[in-house]
């Protein structure tokens, strides 16, 4: 079977909301992927983040896979233009604070603050997202985003092995994403 009838294959399961064939297409690219990523970034844990992003834009673009290329190559395509991403967010935050004259820093400063009320807000609505995920996709969520834990001491504390709390990662960020998009 060529790769482009069992993409299709796939693809139409994960049209059918099939979450087995989901994992198993994030278990079976998720190292070849991280290890690319780690590859450009040099940073374990941010090249981590960036693979679960890759996970999740792939979600979100799956209605726009046209077969032209295999999978694994439009995986590796979502997860190039992250890296970029993150090389040219790095970038801008090192220009905009160590080059600009101090005046220009504190205006920037002052814009800040006056956004502290839109921050208010988004902090109101993250709380209301949380309080809606289940239990297990709020805690996971937290202990990773919030309190900066590794995957590894998140698996010991809920008693899961690595690869299950990895794909409860997963499986809660996806979520957080739907709900953030859908509460007012």
């Amino acid at each position: 079977m060529n790769f482009k009838m069992k993409d299709k294959q796939l693809i139409q399961k994960i049209y059918q909301r099939d979450e087995k064939t989901l994992l198993s297409l994030y278990h079976n690219f998720k190292p070849q992927i991280l290890n690319y990523i780690r590859k450009q970034i040099h940073d374990f844990h941010l090249a981590e983040e960036i693979t679960q992003d890759v996970f999740i834009d792939f979600i979100d673009k799956v209605r726009d896979f046209h077969f032209e290329c295999s999978i694994k190559t439009y995986l590796f395509s979502i997860a190039r233009n992250k890296i970029i991403d993150t090389y040219r967010k790095k970038k801008l935050k090192k220009i905009l604070f160590s080059a600009l004259p101090d005046y220009i820093v504190e205006s920037l400063k002052t814009i800040i603050i006056d956004e502290e009320i839109e921050k208010k807000e988004l902090q109101k609505k993250l709380k209301k997202v949380f309080d809606k995920l289940p239990n297990d996709y709020g805690l996971v969520l937290r202990l990773k985003y919030i309190e900066g834990e590794k995957v590894i001491n998140i698996a010991k504390k809920i008693s899961l092995g690595f690869k299950a709390t990895e794909s409860l990662i997963f499986r809660a960020r996806k979520a957080f994403i739907k709900l953030f998009h859908t509460t007012v």
